[in-house]
């Protein structure tokens, strides 16, 4: 199976966005209204995250991807998602703050925000303007294990990605 990620967060949160940017598409985002397949990538709509009574489509949803993309919006000051989140889905965790070029954007709000979603995995900075971070979610969708994706992380050194471990942090 190729490598595929399932995108989920509030509504407004970006995930439209970035799944056209990750894709080089240089259309509008619309509205997601149902579960939308895109070649890697799966876009959910808000609610799914929003609403508990919708978890059980995102539990069902996971069954279909390799990595599962959290976005917490860092023009947003409420976070969405409970606590440890991502230990309830037995998938590859990327945590990503989106809209961080807005004059808006609370950068470390936002990365503490989604270190209490993810328990151990990648968090890459993003911009869908800008292109920023978008590499990272790539390649790192690209690896099949989490000690790649940490190896991977580490290694960069522009700023974008870092490797939250909240065992050690």
């Amino acid at each position: 199976m190729q490598n595929r990620a399932m995108l989920i967060g509030s509504v407004g949160a970006g995930k439209s966005t970035l799944t056209n940017a990750l894709l080089g598409k240089s259309v509008p985002a619309i509205k997601t209204q149902s579960l939308l397949y895109y070649d890697w990538i799966v876009d959910t709509p808000g609610e799914y995250t929003e609403n508990p009574m919708f978890y059980k489509s995102i539990m069902a949803t996971s069954l279909e991807v390799t990595h599962v993309l959290y976005l917490q919006d860092a023009t947003r000051n409420k976070i969405i998602f409970p606590p440890n989140f991502s230990s309830g889905i037995s998938k590859l965790p990327i945590g990503v703050v989106t809209k961080s070029d807005h004059p808006d954007a609370k950068l470390v709000e936002a990365l503490d925000m989604l270190k209490r979603t993810i328990v151990c995995g990648p968090i890459v900075v993003t911009s869908a303007l800008t292109g920023k971070g978008l590499t990272h979610i790539r390649e790192l969708v690209s690896l099949s294990t989490i000690d790649k994706m940490k190896a991977y992380a580490i290694k960069q050194d522009d700023g974008h990605i870092i490797f939250y471990d909240s065992l050690y942090n």
